[in-house]
């Protein structure tokens, strides 16, 4: 028994960990690697194994770096059942259509520049035919279910606490004449106590952990209050005649801002502006959000049965934008807005132009809501490393305002991984821990951390490194 760490390992990208038992695979995510067009491209479409060589995925979530590639898996021989829970196959309905819709999109544009090149056209990673070969191959699982993957295991999702159906897996493993080896594959940890969704569990008995670690070298700011802040930023706008720009993932941080944004137009404090959500996708998955109640955690639940239209993710004044006209519309708005869009990196879709139309304007406010991977437009104005940036392949100086939202991460913080990792170990015979979904600055601290707890041993896994699960 052993685990090939093909993706997420020493990067927080492209989730993809291999486990053989007994002949056989058992593939736990297939994400999209995202970082430097060209190197992202070739390691997506370049699978280190044949699809048809695997005989289950199971996913952790929907998000696009965990399940993104499962079109080229399928694309490239797989016939597998693929396994999640019911709200993260219902996100991924549209997460891997819109996915396809951007290879292809992506591919076109670049096409139509290599023609006047006299250069070979690209061909796109996978097209929509692929995105719904892998959703007919989806086999939905509840929360604390048994279920056999394959013989001799035996697998259970748990609340991960991340985004709408995200889960962590639980997988027995067989072995005869001795107790079943427990793997823990803790996939995206939310953080306690945040919005919308239950807090993550923790599982008794494990042997063996592969463990996320994003933010393992720090802490998010105590007493940061996200709501405050995005108040703050909304005043400011509102006063100065400007427009608040927040790049967002379309599924979970979208929902997350408008659930608070919600809150103070409830309370009144939320000035009387428009608030957009411009995305399809976001207006796609936040219809997944409604209906999934047992994702819930008791405050949302309460939301919905005390809020006159029953309903935390609308208010007045707020507007779900699906057209491209609308959108467009936006940027020819001379009052004050919000504008929620996505990709949550800025690296495609319609945030684009809403960066190209505003980011030279000192009364604009870009506000940062997640994790930015290095090289991204997103990690570049977030760090403010450079003064023009370029957009559409176009020159922009940087004249917008640059803000993050503090406390709003959808992943743990060091504290918050260690007390999790801390009550794995407490509940279970732990022997083994393996960082992955985390860079280097951030897996080596928390990896000493952990052993200095006398959690371990710790190690973190190479692309292509093959560990002993005992």
């Amino acid at each position: 028994m052993n685990v090939e760490f093909w993706g997420a390992a020493q990067t927080v990208t492209g989730s993809m960990h291999l486990v053989h038992y007994q002949g056989k695979k058992i593939l736990l995510d297939c994400g999209l690697y995202q970082g430097r067009r060209r190197e992202a491209f070739e390691r997506n479409r370049d699978f280190p194994f044949q699809g048809s060589e695997i005989d289950a995925v199971i996913l952790s979530h929907a998000h696009i770096d965990h399940s993104g590639n499962l079109p080229s898996l399928v694309r490239s021989g797989f016939k597998g059942p693929i396994y999640s829970t019911s709200a993260a196959r219902d996100l991924a309905v549209y997460l891997l259509l819109d996915s396809a819709k951007i290879q292809q999109s992506d591919v076109k544009y670049v096409n139509r520049k290599r023609k006047k090149q006299n250069k070979k056209p690209f061909t796109p990673l996978y097209e929509q035919e692929h995105a719904v070969a892998a959703i007919k191959k989806f086999r939905t699982i509840d929360y604390e279910e048994t279920f056999e993957p394959l013989p001799g295991v035996k697998c259970r999702f748990h609340v991960a606490g991340h985004m709408l159906g995200a889960a962590i897996v639980e997988l027995d493993l067989d072995q005869e004449s001795q107790p079943p080896f427990k793997l823990v594959f803790s996939g995206d940890i939310g953080r306690p106590h945040m919005p919308i969704l239950k807090d993550p569990v923790t599982i008794p008995g494990a042997n063996m952990i592969i463990m996320e670690a994003t933010y393992g070298n720090r802490l998010h700011p105590k007493g940061g209050d996200a709501k405050q802040m995005l108040l703050d930023a909304a005043l400011s706008v509102y006063q100065g005649g400007g427009k608040l720009i927040i790049p967002a993932f379309s599924v979970g941080r979208t929902q997350e801002i408008v659930y608070r944004l919600n809150l103070l137009a409830e309370d009144g404090e939320l000035p009387r502006m428009k608030v957009f959500v411009d995305s399809p996708l976001a207006v796609n998955a936040t219809n997944v959000f409604r209906e999934h109640v047992e994702c819930y955690d008791d405050e949302m639940v309460e939301r919905i049965l005390t809020e006159e239209d029953e309903d935390p993710l609308a208010f007045n004044d707020l507007y779900y934008v699906r057209s491209a006209e609308m959108s467009k519309a936006i940027n020819q708005l001379k009052e004050p807005c919000v504008v929620i869009s996505a990709s949550g990196m800025c690296e495609s879709g319609r945030i684009l132009h809403h960066l190209k139309n505003n980011i030279e304007k000192p009364e604009t406010i870009i506000m940062f809501t997640g994790y930015q991977a290095p090289h991204t437009l997103g990690r570049i104005l977030l760090d403010q490393s450079l003064d023009i940036v370029k957009i559409f392949g176009q020159p922009y100086e940087v004249r917008a305002q640059v803000r993050r939202l503090e406390s709003s991460s959808g992943h743990a913080d060091q504290a918050e991984l260690l007390t999790w990792a801390k009550s794995m170990a407490e509940a279970g015979d732990v022997k083994k821990v393996a960082l992955v979904h985390c860079e280097m600055d951030g897996a080596e601290p928390f990896k000493e951390l952990l052993e200095q707890n006398g959690i371990g041993p710790v190690i973190i896994p190479e692309r292509g490194q093959t560990v002993p699960m005992a």
